[in-house]
Protein backbone atom coordinates (compact mmCIF):
# COMPACT_ATOMS: atom_id res chain seq x y z
CA UNK A 1 0.00 0.00 0.00
CA UNK A 2 1.28 3.44 -0.93
CA UNK A 3 0.49 4.97 2.47
CA UNK A 4 3.08 2.75 4.15
CA UNK A 5 5.79 3.99 1.76
CA UNK A 6 4.94 7.56 2.67
CA UNK A 7 5.07 6.74 6.39
CA UNK A 8 8.50 5.17 5.78
CA UNK A 9 9.65 8.40 4.07
CA UNK A 10 8.37 10.41 7.03
CA UNK A 11 10.24 8.17 9.42
CA UNK A 12 13.41 8.52 7.33
CA UNK A 13 13.01 12.31 7.39
CA UNK A 14 12.80 12.25 11.17
CA UNK A 15 15.84 10.01 11.59
CA UNK A 16 17.96 12.06 9.18
CA UNK A 17 16.93 15.48 10.49
CA UNK A 18 19.11 17.74 12.60
CA UNK A 19 19.21 16.70 16.26
CA UNK A 20 19.32 19.24 19.11
CA UNK A 21 21.30 17.24 21.69
CA UNK A 22 20.79 19.45 24.74
CA UNK A 23 17.02 19.48 24.37
CA UNK A 24 16.85 15.93 22.98
CA UNK A 25 14.74 17.21 20.09
CA UNK A 26 14.80 16.94 16.30
CA UNK A 27 14.35 19.86 13.91
CA UNK A 28 12.27 18.93 10.86
CA UNK A 29 12.05 20.65 7.49
CA UNK A 30 8.46 21.90 7.54
CA UNK A 31 8.27 21.95 3.73
CA UNK A 32 9.26 18.28 3.49
CA UNK A 33 6.82 17.33 6.25
CA UNK A 34 4.05 19.24 4.44
CA UNK A 35 4.88 17.45 1.16
CA UNK A 36 4.64 14.06 2.87
CA UNK A 37 1.34 15.02 4.50
CA UNK A 38 -0.01 16.06 1.08
CA UNK A 39 1.10 12.70 -0.34
CA UNK A 40 -0.71 10.94 2.53
CA UNK A 41 -3.89 12.85 1.78
CA UNK A 42 -3.69 11.63 -1.82
CA UNK A 43 -2.82 8.04 -0.89
CA UNK A 44 -5.66 7.45 1.58
CA UNK A 45 -8.40 7.89 -1.07
CA UNK A 46 -6.57 5.37 -3.29
CA UNK A 47 -6.64 2.80 -0.46
CA UNK A 48 -10.32 3.52 0.12
CA UNK A 49 -10.95 3.08 -3.62
CA UNK A 50 -9.37 -0.38 -3.41
CA UNK A 51 -11.89 -1.28 -0.73
CA UNK A 52 -14.72 0.09 -2.89
CA UNK A 53 -13.50 -2.03 -5.83
CA UNK A 54 -13.86 -5.12 -3.65
CA UNK A 55 -17.43 -4.18 -2.82
CA UNK A 56 -18.16 -3.56 -6.52
CA UNK A 57 -16.80 -7.04 -7.33
CA UNK A 58 -19.45 -8.43 -4.98
CA UNK A 59 -22.18 -6.98 -7.19
CA UNK A 60 -20.60 -8.48 -10.31
CA UNK A 61 -20.49 -11.91 -8.64
CA UNK A 62 -24.12 -11.59 -7.54
CA UNK A 63 -25.16 -10.54 -11.05
CA UNK A 64 -23.26 -13.46 -12.56
CA UNK A 65 -24.89 -15.91 -10.13
CA UNK A 66 -28.34 -14.45 -10.83
CA UNK A 67 -27.78 -14.75 -14.59
CA UNK A 68 -26.66 -18.35 -14.21
CA UNK A 69 -29.68 -19.12 -12.04
CA UNK A 70 -32.05 -17.59 -14.62
CA UNK A 71 -30.35 -19.45 -17.46
CA UNK A 72 -30.57 -22.80 -15.67
CA UNK A 73 -34.17 -22.11 -14.63
CA UNK A 74 -35.14 -21.17 -18.22
CA UNK A 75 -33.48 -24.34 -19.52
CA UNK A 76 -35.36 -26.42 -16.96
CA UNK A 77 -38.69 -24.77 -17.86
CA UNK A 78 -38.08 -25.33 -21.58
CA UNK A 79 -37.30 -28.98 -20.94
CA UNK A 80 -40.37 -29.25 -18.77
CA UNK A 81 -42.68 -27.83 -21.49
CA UNK A 82 -41.17 -30.13 -24.13
CA UNK A 83 -41.88 -33.17 -22.02
CA UNK A 84 -45.46 -32.17 -21.23
CA UNK A 85 -46.46 -33.40 -24.66
CA UNK A 86 -45.22 -36.86 -23.79
CA UNK A 87 -47.94 -38.23 -21.49
CA UNK A 88 -46.03 -41.30 -20.37
CA UNK A 89 -42.98 -39.28 -19.40
CA UNK A 90 -44.86 -36.29 -17.98
CA UNK A 91 -44.47 -37.19 -14.30
CA UNK A 92 -40.81 -38.00 -14.72
CA UNK A 93 -40.18 -34.74 -16.58
CA UNK A 94 -41.95 -32.76 -13.87
CA UNK A 95 -39.80 -34.26 -11.14
CA UNK A 96 -36.59 -33.82 -13.13
CA UNK A 97 -37.39 -30.22 -14.03
CA UNK A 98 -38.19 -29.43 -10.42
CA UNK A 99 -34.94 -31.09 -9.29
CA UNK A 100 -32.97 -29.04 -11.83
CA UNK A 101 -34.66 -25.84 -10.69
CA UNK A 102 -33.99 -26.67 -7.03
CA UNK A 103 -30.39 -27.60 -7.80
CA UNK A 104 -29.91 -24.38 -9.76
CA UNK A 105 -31.42 -22.30 -6.98
CA UNK A 106 -29.33 -24.17 -4.40
CA UNK A 107 -26.14 -23.61 -6.40
CA UNK A 108 -26.98 -19.95 -6.97
CA UNK A 109 -27.81 -19.49 -3.30
CA UNK A 110 -24.61 -21.22 -2.23
CA UNK A 111 -22.57 -19.19 -4.74
CA UNK A 112 -24.15 -15.93 -3.58
CA UNK A 113 -23.59 -16.79 0.09
CA UNK A 114 -19.95 -17.56 -0.60
CA UNK A 115 -19.53 -14.33 -2.56
CA UNK A 116 -21.19 -12.37 0.25
CA UNK A 117 -18.89 -13.97 2.83
CA UNK A 118 -15.79 -13.21 0.76
CA UNK A 119 -16.93 -9.66 0.22
CA UNK A 120 -17.57 -9.10 3.93
CA UNK A 121 -14.17 -10.57 4.77
CA UNK A 122 -12.38 -8.39 2.21
CA UNK A 123 -14.28 -5.30 3.37
CA UNK A 124 -13.47 -6.05 7.02
CA UNK A 125 -9.81 -6.51 6.12
CA UNK A 126 -9.79 -3.27 4.13
CA UNK A 127 -11.52 -1.41 6.97
CA UNK A 128 -9.07 -2.84 9.53
CA UNK A 129 -6.13 -1.88 7.34
CA UNK A 130 -7.45 1.66 6.84
CA UNK A 131 -8.07 2.08 10.59
CA UNK A 132 -4.61 0.74 11.45
CA UNK A 133 -2.94 2.98 8.88
CA UNK A 134 -4.83 6.05 10.04
CA UNK A 135 -3.97 5.33 13.70
CA UNK A 136 -0.29 4.96 12.79
CA UNK A 137 -0.41 8.19 10.81
CA UNK A 138 -2.12 9.98 13.70
CA UNK A 139 0.49 8.75 16.18
CA UNK A 140 3.38 9.70 13.90
CA UNK A 141 1.95 13.09 13.05
CA UNK A 142 1.26 13.83 16.73
CA UNK A 143 4.84 12.92 17.54
CA UNK A 144 6.11 15.06 14.68
CA UNK A 145 3.94 17.98 15.71
CA UNK A 146 5.24 17.70 19.28
CA UNK A 147 8.83 17.68 18.01
CA UNK A 148 8.18 20.68 15.78
CA UNK A 149 6.50 22.64 18.58
CA UNK A 150 9.29 21.80 21.00
CA UNK A 151 11.93 22.78 18.45
CA UNK A 152 10.19 26.07 17.80
CA UNK A 153 9.84 26.69 21.51
CA UNK A 154 13.55 26.05 22.04
CA UNK A 155 14.47 28.33 19.17
CA UNK A 156 12.16 31.03 20.54
CA UNK A 157 13.79 30.84 23.96
CA UNK A 158 10.69 29.61 25.79
CA UNK A 159 11.35 28.04 29.19
CA UNK A 160 11.37 24.24 28.90
CA UNK A 161 8.52 23.98 31.44
CA UNK A 162 6.29 25.75 28.93
CA UNK A 163 7.22 23.51 26.01
CA UNK A 164 4.11 22.01 24.45
CA UNK A 165 3.97 18.23 24.51
CA UNK A 166 1.20 16.39 22.62
CA UNK A 167 -0.95 19.51 22.60
CA UNK A 168 -0.74 20.14 26.38
CA UNK A 169 1.66 22.19 28.51
CA UNK A 170 3.87 20.33 30.95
Amino acid sequence: MEILNIVDKLEALITTSLKVPVAQRTLLDAKKVQELMDQMRLAVPQDVKSAEDIVMRKEDIFNQAEGERRKIKAQAEDEFRARLNQTEVMNQATRKAQAIIEEAEHKASKFMAQADMETRTKKAEADAYAAKTLRAMEKQLTSNLTSIRNGLAILSGVDTFEVVTAGKKR
